[in-house]
């Protein structure tokens, strides 16, 4: 039985610990935080709870094979509610559309919203998204990350032509999709990667297509019980958690192999293999301090940093009635993604951004009847105090946050009168919540065609060191995230009784 330290107890690092554990490895996580779950927190106040990560679980057969793979099924722990409206957007000219949560409903819910052909257009672009979707899940999500098996997952001309991978998700949205409308509904998917549409790969096209395909889902409760469950089902199985457990460094022998972690209480823990569930340029930059490390720090840097979040917590009393997801369109998307990734200017907050809401109807995240718990996200540039944009300068968080709360009543949403309480995460505090430099959601965007390249693969350079999480492959978002998990499982594979893995 091989020693396995998890360093982090975000998604990743507790999905990666059970799989772990469950191939019969001695598996101990080790997370700074008194918390677990990572980007998917949970913030509670005075009775009122709030995901401070994602609002909608998609994939959901991904979550269930991770509990499948440690011997129970996520419907004893969890309950997994299909929505049956995916989002309510509106539009810049106030056209409202509720996207059903059924693949089959969405042409005629197009067709009506905005206009005949709409939903033929849309269907058009799904079409050709599914087939992007069939090559590359399996070389591109579900594999490890290399050259020969990227380019093998695209061997033949056709599914070159296919994937296009000289073209982005505006490209191809042009090609398609003749209304502005449904061109934003397109833009938008990049942001789950934290890019920008004008520049990310067509190939995320297979985003919205999976969404649409395999449902919206909420868990009840809130998605921060995603985490406890995999804490809960590690620990029933031997694994052990250790809380407010800060991994300072990593130790290597003369060999430059990882052989454990030093805490910051002077500790240190002996491993036969360390699976980081931390920002890449954390683990490259301050914790392993080899020559492989420093090369995966270099090219790490090549990459563009993905954009952060501002996050608006409000406990409402009375809230109006909205689908559990409402996306309200600004009018410039352009000049949203030119101010978070500093083109044609600095580094900004966005002077009038897109407006995700996130409004569960659910009892048990509000203290009573007639309450609401509302998580509301716009996209926002990193802390980044050396380029000018300092998200802890005295004032700047409140004041965009009226700007966000005045956006949203122009928009048809006036809240400003029911909050009993707000809080703020801004990128800064993300940055400290997390340990994730910038408050990079993401951690690398997948702007140009060399993004997934640049995006650090689960096994590391450094021998005997995994990575896991959303800033290694296959990147961010639930989902990925546990997909990434199961690629370190897979290439550790089961524990070999006397051996060390």
């Amino acid at each position: 039985m091989s020693r396995v330290l998890v360093v982090g107890a975000g998604v990743g690092g507790l999905a990666a610990a059970l799989r772990l554990r469950a191939l019969g490895h001695e598996v101990t996580v080790l997370e700074q935080s008194a918390e677990i779950g990572g980007k998917l927190g949970v913030l509670e106040l005075d009775g009122f709870r709030f995901d401070t990560g994602p609002s909608l679980l998609t994939l959901p057969h991904v979550l269930e094979e991770t509990f499948a793979a440690a011997g129970s099924s996520v419907h004893d722990v969890l309950e997994l509610r299909r929505l049956p409206v995916a989002a309510r957007y509106r539009f810049p000219d106030g056209t409202e559309l509720d996207m059903p949560g059924e693949l089959a409903d969405i042409p005629a819910a197009l067709d009506a919203a905005l206009g005949p052909g709409r939903g033929a257009q849309w269907s058009a672009l799904l079409g050709r998204a599914e087939r992007i979707w069939e090559i590359t899940r399996g070389p591109f999500l579900e594999s490890p990350m290399g050259l020969r098996t990227m380019i093998g997952g695209i061997a033949t001309p056709d599914q070159v032509r296919t994937v296009a991978p000289w073209q982005t998700l505006r490209g191809l949205g042009r090609r398609y999709l003749d209304d502005p409308r449904l061109r934003f509904l397109l833009d938008r998917y990049a942001t789950y990667t934290g890019s920008d549409p004008r520049r990310a790969p067509a190939a995320l096209a297979s985003v919205p297509w999976s969404e649409q395909a395999f449902g919206s889902w909420y868990v009840g409760g809130g998605l921060g019980r995603i985490a406890t469950a995999l804490r809960d089902r590690l620990v029933e199985l031997g694994g052990v958690l250790e809380t407010e457990a800060e991994v300072t460094e990593l130790v290597t022998d003369p060999s430059g192999r990882v052989t454990g972690a030093v805490l910051a209480d002077g500790t240190s823990r002996a491993a036969d293999l360390v699976v980081a569930n931390a920002d890449a340029g954390q683990v490259y930059g301050k914790l392993v301090h080899t020559r492989q490390a420093r090369r995966a720090r270099a090219r790490l840097r090549r990459a563009t940093p993905s954009l952060s979040g501002f996050a608006l917590l409000l406990a409402l009393d009375d809230p109006p009635p909205l689908p559990h997801h409402c996306v309200l369109f600004a009018e410039d998307y352009d000049d949203e993604f030119d101010s978070v990734f500093g083109k044609n200017g600095p580094l900004r907050p966005v002077r009038s951004p897109t407006v995700y809401i996130s409004a569960p109807d659910d009892p048990e995240i509000v203290p009573g009847p007639g309450t609401g718990a509302w998580f509301v996200l716009v996209n926002a540039p990193r802390h980044a105090p050396e380029h000018d944009m300092d998200w802890d300068t005295p004032g700047l968080a409140d004041r965009y946050a009226d700007r966000i709360l005045g956006l949203m009543a122009e928009r048809g949403v006036d809240v400003r009168g029911r909050i009993r309480h707000r809080a703020i995460i801004h990128p800064a505090e993300l940055e400290r919540r997390t340990a994730t430099p910038g408050g990079c959601i993401y951690g690398s965007s997948s702007n140009g065609p060399r993004a997934a390249f640049l995006r650090p693969a689960n096994t590391a350079p450094v021998p005997g060191l995994y990575l896991v999480g959303g800033s290694a492959h296959p990147g961010g978002g639930l989902p990925l995230v546990l997909l990434s998990a199961q690629i370190v499982a897979g290439s550790v594979g089961p524990a070999r009784p006397g051996g060390s893995g």
